[in-house]
């Protein structure tokens, strides 16, 4: 079951160039599978989530689709899926994402908890960083700008709308956030070592860019957001 509704998936996203295709499922569903077996949930849910919970994004497929979660439903009918199973699952996928989460939607399950953490972690770190140059890269936006600042504490509808940007003011705008939206333990565990990888990696671009009013801008939003370094950054 669980392998037809990843090839299903695969047909949906393979290819996908936008950080949000397969290579990304596959990296959510090893993760979520782990928080599983540390948090003792139920796997085959789980693994379900993860492999789904793209497959009707808004920025790939548009808002109708997501609302409507058609590609989703369309696989679990096709995969013959079991009503209960297919019920929990859609429930789950409803509420995960970061747009969500700005409208004071999250996952009320334990399984919608971990596939959302695992997605939300999947986005900062390395490959955080990665996933969001290859975004901006497909439309258009480049990695730096030293005069293009953050939009911060932006609404679910600006978040959604809100195209022109750089990879750095992402990083700011959402990812530095995401540590403290995790749900589970595993999860926090997982985002507070990735998130720290960003912040080292910014102050190491921005000493290399020569621009010490980034430093100065990191450092005021760190001491701000309460984020209390614990490496040596500089």
């Amino acid at each position: 079951m669980i392998e037809e509704v990843r090839k299903q998936v695969f047909r949906l996203l393979d290819k996908d160039h936008s950080g949000h295709g397969m290579e990304h499922v596959e990296r959510v569903l090893q993760m979520s599978l782990k928080f599983a077996e540390m948090e003792n949930a139920n796997k085959e849910i789980v693994a379900l989530i993860a492999l789904l919970h793209d497959v009707d994004d808004y920025k790939l497929f548009g808002i109708e689709s997501a609302n409507n979660l058609t590609n989703a439903i369309n696989i679990l009918e096709q995969c013959s899926i079991e009503n209960n199973i297919k019920e929990q699952v859609l429930n789950a996928i409803q509420t995960i994402g970061y747009s969500k989460r700005l409208k004071g939607i999250r996952p009320i399950t334990l399984e919608g908890m971990i596939v959302s953490d695992a997605d939300m972690c999947d986005a900062i770190g390395t490959h955080g960083i990665l996933r969001s140059y290859q975004y901006n890269l497909v439309h258009g936006n480049v990695f730096f700008d030293k005069n293009m600042y953050p939009a911060l504490n932006r609404s679910s509808g600006d978040y959604m709308t809100k195209k022109a940007g750089t990879v750095v003011t992402h990083i700011f705008e959402k990812l530095l956030k995401l540590k403290d939206l995790m749900l589970t333990d595993s999860g926090k565990k997982e985002a507070i070592e990735r998130h720290k990888i960003m912040v080292l990696f910014l102050y190491h671009f921005f000493e290399e860019e020569n621009v010490p009013e980034w430093t100065e801008y990191l450092d005021n939003y760190l001491e701000s957001s309460n984020v209390h370094r614990q490496l040596e950054c500089r």
